[in-house]
């Protein structure tokens, strides 16, 4: 398996990802693929954490992390997800693989958080806690545990308060 970032020939692939990886009913496109297609599309998907797993030369895996604002700093924290992999190349490793990735390119761009909503069973793996813990709020309060955090190196405590995703993610 290979990680690189995303180019432009990757579009379709990792559209088809997150739509076969989220699908829950036949016919139905799920969210998650045309989020990230808004998300390059306004400006806010972040070029250095959209990130590809390839395995034998095609994408089975899409990361990536979009703009957000923290209290007033719109440079602290970051959103992750969508989060897909294809559904043959799931529990192989190849989430897990991405998401360490985007994690380190996040602390090693400067960030102090990455963010998320997901399942704090997997995401605690990877450091996440409930972003409650580390005073910020969710822009949703029915998200509870599901709204997590991670600090990076760049992290202080005063980067806390009410989080806002990119504008994509209140239209679906």
């Amino acid at each position: 398996m290979l990680i690189r970032r995303e180019t432009a020939a990757d579009q379709a692939a990792i559209h088809a990802v997150h739509s076969e990886a989220f699908r829950r009913e036949a016919n139905v496109t799920p969210v998650e693929a045309p989020l990230v297609d808004e998300l390059r599309a306004e400006g806010d998907l972040i070029n250095a954490l959209s990130l590809v797993a390839l395995h034998d030369g095609e994408v089975v895996g899409h990361v990536c992390c979009s703009r957000a604002r923290l209290g007033d700093d719109k440079k602290a924290a970051v959103g992750l997800g969508p989060l897909g992999v294809l559904p043959a190349h799931q529990t192989s490793g190849v989430g897990s693989a991405l998401v360490h990735a985007v994690v380190a390119a996040a602390d090693a761009l400067g960030h102090g958080l990455v963010v998320l909503v997901g399942e704090p069973a997997y995401y605690s793996r990877f450091g996440f806690v409930p972003a409650a813990d580390l005073a910020i709020t969710a822009p949703d309060p029915r998200w509870g545990r599901y709204f997590q955090a991670r600090t990076l190196s760049a992290y202080a405590p005063t980067q806390a308060g009410a989080f806002e995703y990119a504008p994509a993610f209140s239209r679906i």
